[in-house]
């Protein structure tokens, strides 16, 4: 079967695109690995009339709403390859599959780069966290800590003392001084020695372990870890690509268009600040604008 669309990625973005797709009565297939960046949260906030919400049930409910339109079908599945051909593009699945349709959106998402300390990863999405925006104000006024891993670090430093007291771990990196007093100014403790290991009961963290033999107590710690595209077909496709901050990004216009015509990226791997709200009106904007390219 031939589809007016296909979208790689069942998540935040990729179910919006396939809503209004399949509004407008065109054909969509979306390929889902069942593995979204967020799965690490137990729950999703500032999302407009979902705050506090399971991301898992939040896209439950949508894969439901999205599946109940005629022309929609759901894979379960990996896309591991795309190629355009004379008027569309085919898509290879890992299990062998191939699906073809004359739109491409894609949208499956960032992988992030989490750096090996001891005690974090098992914690992430918990009590390691990444933006303030999301999870912020459920850990305000706690003993906060933001890890050196780049330069936007210290931007993230300067961020999060907006939410609580903040000490800012150098991990035995270096801190210009102009960038110290600012975050003296702010309030900030900056901590220079080397970072240990993470430790707290269960997903929770209570100490941050230094180097040198100290222990810092601590309630929740930001990271700002680089990431990368969750897939490899936006290279083979050609689609150009833009710098982010803490990683490349897919180079889109206005309407999510990338620069393979016919292609269109949706959510994280489209903009440099991420969220869920931002990922479902990305989605929109693309489903709405490959609706728009086949009619005219």
């Amino acid at each position: 079967m031939r589809h007016d669309a296909i979208i790689v990625g069942g998540s935040f973005a990729g179910l919006s695109a396939a809503m209004y797709i399949a509004r407008a009565r065109r054909s969509v297939c979306v390929v889902d690995a069942g593995a979204p960046r967020n799965r690490f949260a137990a729950q999703s906030h500032g999302f407009f009339a979902q705050d506090g919400s399971s991301p898992r049930a939040m896209l439950a409910a949508a894969r439901a709403q999205v599946a109940a339109y005629p022309t929609v079908s759901l894979v379960d599945g990996e896309a591991v390859a795309a190629r355009a051909q004379d008027d569309g593009f085919l898509v290879e699945l890992a299990d062998g599959r191939t699906l073809e349709g004359a739109r491409l959106v894609l949208a499956f998402g960032l992988a992030d780069e989490l750096p090996p300390l001891p005690g974090l990863a098992e914690r992430w999405g918990a009590s390691v966290i990444h933006c303030p925006y999301c999870h912020g104000f459920e850990v305000a006024d706690r003993r906060l800590g933001v890890l050196n891993l780049s330069p936007m670090s210290v931007h993230q430093a300067a961020l999060i003392a907006e939410w609580g007291p903040t000490t800012f771990y150098l991990d035995g990196g270096e801190l210009d001084p102009a960038a110290a007093a600012d975050l003296a100014a702010r309030g900030v403790r900056i901590e220079s020695a080397k970072v240990e290991a993470l430790h707290g009961e269960g997903l929770g963290l209570s100490a941050i372990a230094l180097a040198d033999g100290r222990s810092d107590p601590l309630d929740a710690l930001f990271i700002g870890p680089r990431n990368h595209l969750g897939s490899p077909i936006a290279e083979q496709l050609g689609c150009d690509m833009d710098q982010g901050p803490l990683g490349a990004i897919v180079k889109t216009d206005a309407w999510k268009m990338t620069t393979v015509p016919g292609v269109y990226a949706a959510g994280d791997i489209s903009r440099g600040a991420h969220s869920v709200t931002w990922a479902s009106a990305d989605g929109v904007t693309a489903g709405v604008a490959v609706h728009r390219s086949l009619v005219f």
